[in-house]
């Protein structure tokens, strides 16, 4: 039996013109929190595609029975779709949608231009990693949730409310992999960081900086968490992807 989409929780997708722009999201999270940024794109006549991830935006349980393999297999195949009908398509990602990102342009040599958005690249440090071992071995399932964190009052993104231990090793294996092939990355790059961030340390996106070898532009967020495409600062961000995409696509 199909788990149900929770409401808002849904895809998106727009056809536009012959430039794409694949939107993906964050890990716990959903396109909630990338579908206003898609609806900016859509608005500027790109054919956007904004899938929503395996285990994601239903249950915690149906997102336990996920992995890596899973989401970056969704994120690999949106791509390759929505390629074989535009003539040249970008990558906007969230956090590990960011991960799925750099992926994409590791092993998609014609993407065009990737955009970065408090991006989840560089796994977990030996010592966490090893905790993490230890606490799946002992049985946890969950930790504490690190979805919605975004500064704005009474704003969510409808993230799950707990962490599944098993799919964050998952994600962190999978990220060693992405993170190592960083240097792959050849063309153009917008990185948007926010300063005080919850969910992932800004460090942790440095390297799309200092490992990728195409052109990098870095606009630091001050008035947003992690989730910036959703807070005080969202219409930066928007602002500055489009522009961005414009740009990647001589538009």
């Amino acid at each position: 039996m199909t788990t149900a989409i929770m409401p808002g929780c849904e895809p998106y997708s727009f056809v536009g013109g012959p430039f794409g722009v694949l939107v993906l999201h964050g890990f716990t999270g959903n396109p909630v929190s990338m579908r206003p940024l898609a609806e900016a794109c859509a608005r500027e006549g790109f054919s956007v595609e904004l899938p929503r991830l395996p285990g994601h935006g239903t249950t915690l349980e149906d997102m336990m029975t996920t992995s890596w393999a899973d989401w970056s297999a969704a994120a690999l195949a949106a791509f390759d779709e929505l390629a074989g009908r535009c003539d040249q398509v970008a990558v906007v990602g969230l956090s590990m949608g960011g991960g799925l990102t750099a992926l994409i342009a590791e092993s998609r040599p014609h993407v065009v231009g990737c955009v970065f958005i408090n991006p989840w690249v560089n796994p977990l440090n030996p010592e966490l990693l090893d905790g993490l071992s230890q606490l799946i071995e002992a049985g946890v399932e969950t930790i504490e949730a690190v979805g919605s964190d975004i500064k704005k009052p009474s704003t969510s993104e409808l993230a799950y409310n707990a962490t599944p231990l098993v799919c964050t090793k998952s994600a962190c294996d999978g990220l060693t992999l992405v993170r190592d092939s960083l240097a792959k990355i050849t063309v153009p790059s917008l990185l948007l960081t926010s300063r005080i961030d919850h969910t992932i340390n800004w460090e942790r996106g440095e390297d799309i900086a200092t490992k990728t070898l195409g052109p990098v532009e870095q606009i630091w967020l001050e008035d947003s968490y992690h989730v910036a495409t959703l807070d005080n600062d969202a219409a930066l961000v928007e602002s500055a992807t489009v522009t961005f995409l414009h740009r990647v696509f001589g538009a």
